[in-house]
């Protein structure tokens, strides 16, 4: 039988609870997940690959159906060359499906075999952001309802010596 694999990409920088609800849900429906952690040439990283892909793992532990890696290109030739066919986006409002079916319909010109899966994020992630979570540990404020708590203690190692004492 064939694994049903899918890629769930994102800058993940740092991770929340609202990729971690998409990773869980996702596993409900695919055999196998590749987290696929990206640079975004728009956005500068707080953390490193290095930092993040740690972070994650940290997070999805062990789990032998959770394979994560970075990519460079586009993101729909990696699908293609790791032999899957889906690609998970998690939505949160109205205002991102405009911005990730244009992606889709682009990545489906490029490569029709490949399907965009779009998962509505669950109703307490909906506001939920990494720039919002980063700006916020940024400014000395709370993010143990943002993320987990390995998430949390590095936001705090990364903002020590930017906060007021």
């Amino acid at each position: 039988m064939k694994k049903r694999l899918a890629v769930y990409p994102g800058s993940f920088d740092p991770t929340t609870y609202g990729h971690l609800d998409i990773i869980r849900r996702s596993l409900e429906v695919f055999d196998h997940l590749i987290i696929a952690v990206a640079g975004n040439a728009e956005k500068s990283g707080l953390f490193t690959f290095e930092e993040r892909i740690d972070l994650i793992k940290a997070l999805v532990g062990d789990d032998p159906r959770v394979t994560i890696e970075t990519f460079k290109g586009l993101l729909v030739d990696y699908v293609v060359s790791r032999g899957a066919r889906v690609i998970i986006r998690g939505l949160r409002a109205v205002s991102d499906f405009e911005y990730e079916f244009q992606l889709a319909q682009t990545n489906r010109a490029i490569h029709p075999e490949v399907e965009t899966v779009f998962m509505m994020t669950s109703v307490p992630y909906v506001y939920l952001s990494s720039s919002v979570v980063k700006t916020v540990a940024g400014l000395g404020g709370p993010v143990d309802s943002f993320v987990p708590p390995p998430v949390q203690a590095a936001l705090e190692k990364k903002f020590a010596d930017r906060l007021p004492r």
